[in-house]
């Protein structure tokens, strides 16, 4: 697809290197419902336009990742490129959207629920939260929040998508948790894909935790197919979550990737560590026909902690990609993680974890574990986790596993009297709910461990 670029892109054709991203930035930009919000203050949507504008150019300097670049050679993006995208359809009004089965018990009054990247009021509900915590789409945010001092200013703005994100930002899913409140109640964000066409959607989170506080975040991205459409549609998901986690704060977050069968996903954890915090993050990927998640830690203060969980289960012809980085900048920093992958019949996992401890990180504790479930002999995983360390005093470790079911561990239980079909759902699901298991909301955790089951 090769779209011409429009005034408002410029007219120096020099900076457009690549014709396709030039082609869907061009579609993005223009359909950007930036505009039209309501309740945005004079100042802050003038801030918002310069920063859409500024991200607008790098994007165009810029070209789609392709096998050739390191951090990509094991993820193929021609697929995507094949696919010409429409977002000027009309998609189906969010107030008759029935998401009964998508809420959380534990969380029924603290949703927030975006649309194809835009706001639904109707669908949401945020009257179950305590004083000094705020969670609302920009137009609710007050203004004297220091929304610039936060908003697109994590390391890694300036990669592709990051910017492609930046550059159509339609609103932003914004959690504030003000200094030294506890927040008990789990926060929902919930971004579904409806439709009948190609469609980019452009999810946007900010999440802030102030001094002291402590929230628990749960973040969905699925489609909500329509039972009048026959087969799956093609869209595209391009997803920044940004998370600010200040002194002493905690934040618990749970990532879940559940979009259609023909669905591409693209998307960015950025998260940013102070001194003495804790983030913990469980990223579950089972949906879409290609899916992507970076996840990036920075560490900016001493004695942090950091814990990374992963799932992903596909099969078919699905390709997962699961990239993380931590950086450890400080002394006295530990992290923990876990990434477990089962993969069937042709589908492809990818998983690169780096975790970088320079001179200053002394008395770092870091482990890092990838393992792997085989269920075809046509799957395929690529794993490679990756220490760069030059510290002389840390405790550090990486690992990885691959393997398939164990014919003895299946004589076993038939042996108990288990079917052979039985047998190898019994070994996947306890694969699995090592990982389930350590999600802190028990409705999430019966939902996931049905799906693994079927």
């Amino acid at each position: 697809m090769s779209i011409q670029v429009s005034p408002s892109l410029g007219s120096d054709t020099l900076l457009d290197r690549d014709d396709y991203l030039t082609g869907l930035l061009k579609l993005i930009v223009e359909t950007s419902h930036l505009a039209s919000l309501q309740g945005i203050k004079d100042e802050t949507s003038a801030w918002l336009q310069e920063l859409s504008q500024s991200a607008t150019l790098w994007v165009r300097q810029s070209t789609l990742p392709t096998t050739r670049d390191e951090e990509w050679r094991n993820t193929d993006l021609s697929s995507l490129r094949q696919v010409q995208f429409d977002n000027n359809v009309e998609t189906r009004h969010s107030a008759s959207l029935d998401i009964t089965q998508l809420t959380l018990l534990e969380a029924v009054n603290s949703r927030l629920v975006f649309v194809n990247g835009v706001y639904a009021p109707d669908l949401s509900a945020v009257s179950g939260l305590p004083d000094g915590v705020i969670v609302s789409n920009l137009a609710g945010l007050p203004v004297e929040k220091r929304l610039g001092e936060y908003l697109a200013q994590a390391q890694g703005s300036t990669e592709v998508f990051t910017a492609l994100n930046t550059s159509g930002m339609s609103d932003v899913a914004v959690v504030w948790v003000a200094k030294n409140v506890v927040v008990e109640t789990p926060i929902h964000l919930l971004f579904i894909s409806i439709g009948e066409a190609a469609t980019v959607s452009l999810p946007r989170c900010l999440v802030v935790a102030e001094t002291g506080s402590s929230v628990i975040l749960v973040e969905e991205f699925l489609n909500r197919q329509d039972a009048k459409i026959a087969k799956e549609e093609v869209y595209f998901t391009n997803a920044v979550t940004e998370i600010w986690v200040e002194d002493n704060a905690r934040v618990s977050h749970t990532r879940i990737e559940l979009d259609g069968a023909e669905a591409f996903h693209i998307g960015k954890t950025a998260v940013n560590q102070a001194r003495y915090s804790s983030y913990t993050c469980h990223a579950v990927t089972l949906g879409a026909k290609l899916s992507r998640h970076n996840l990036e830690v920075w560490q900016a203060g001493e004695q942090t902690e950091t814990t990374l969980n992963g799932l992903t289960m596909i099969g078919g012809k699905q390709l997962a990609d699961t990239h993380s980085a931590i950086a450890l900048n400080f002394p006295h920093g530990t992290s923990r993680q876990l990434h477990k992958c089962i993969v069937g019949d042709r589908a492809h996992s990818v998983f690169n974890g780096k975790i970088f401890v320079p001179k200053p990180a002394q008395l770092t504790n870091a482990e890092q574990l990838n393992r792997n479930l085989l269920l075809s002999s046509k799957a395929r995983v690529d794993t490679k986790p990756q220490l760069e360390i030059t510290a002389d005093n840390v405790k550090c470790a990486h690992g990885a596993t691959v393997s398939q079911l164990e014919d003895d561990e299946i004589f076993y239980l038939r042996s108990r009297g288990i079917d052979d079909n039985a047998a190898r759902h019994l070994l996947i699901n306890a694969f699995a709910v090592e990982i389930i298991n350590q999600i802190p909301i028990s409705s999430l955790r019966e939902r996931l461990t049905q799906f693994v089951s079927r």
